[in-house]
């Protein structure tokens, strides 16, 4: 297949010619190097982008897109990378460019009137406070403070330091004046032990924080920056 022009005209099959000397003559205005290219990286490149935009016919779409832009702006590749990888980035660019469009036409004004007459009103979930919600988390901070003082003070520090103080286990560790991992021990131990004392109130908050729709996490609220217990 005759590609080339010139001086550097050459008689060479689709199969063994490389890339770079095809992006070479392609830069040079010969169409043909530059569908010989596309041809060899049109099935790897299609496969990209139907793994991005999951549509094949669409996927096709932007392939032959992401070439004629590569054709265009040829002269900015410059053989740092492999072609393919050169190419492959256009075509995932031109994906992104798609996706980024289906996002934007999903978007919806929630005070948007609907359009037809029987459509209900959008609404979202209020994920505000409510009086249950405030109810349940007064109660168990109360409960973790009363606990938090009880737990045998070896342990209580332990706590104090990193869940309460959010101190690093380097700074735990040299307060307590041990070891990290005698740290990190102790403070497994201190957990356990409060989680064992707020089991027994679990009864007493349950049926509140249940039916709360922003009521804390019970496990979570252990680290609240207002938890701290009075000295």
């Amino acid at each position: 297949m005759k590609i080339g022009g010139g001086m550097e005209a050459q008689t060479r099959t689709s199969q063994t010619c490389p890339d770079q000397l095809l992006v070479k003559w392609a830069r040079r205005g010969n169409r043909d190097a530059f569908g010989v290219l596309t041809e060899r990286h049109r099935q790897r490149c299609v496969n990209l982008a139907t793994s991005l935009l999951s549509n094949y016919g669409e996927a096709e779409d932007e392939v032959q897109n992401a070439f004629s832009k590569a054709y265009i702006h040829l002269d900015q590749y410059q053989g740092d990378a492999e072609f393919s990888t050169w190419l492959s980035r256009i075509v995932t660019n031109e994906c992104l460019m798609v996706m980024r469009g289906r996002r934007r036409a999903r978007f919806v004004y929630l005070d948007e009137s609907p359009t037809e007459q029987d459509t209900p009103q959008r609404e979202v979930p209020d994920c505000g406070s409510d009086p249950e919600g405030d109810l349940a988390f007064k109660e168990l901070k109360q409960i973790l403070r009363t606990e938090i003082r009880r737990i045998p003070p070896l342990l209580r520090r332990a706590i104090l330091l990193r869940d309460i103080q959010e101190l690093p286990m380097t700074d735990v560790a040299a307060q307590l004046g041990i070891t990290v991992p005698a740290a990190k021990s102790r403070l497994l131990r201190a957990r356990i032990e409060l989680r064992r004392r707020l089991m027994k109130h679990l009864g007493s908050v349950a049926n509140i924080a249940p039916l709360s729709r922003s009521a804390a996490p019970f496990h979570r609220v252990a680290s609240h920056c207002h938890l701290r217990p009075a000295a």
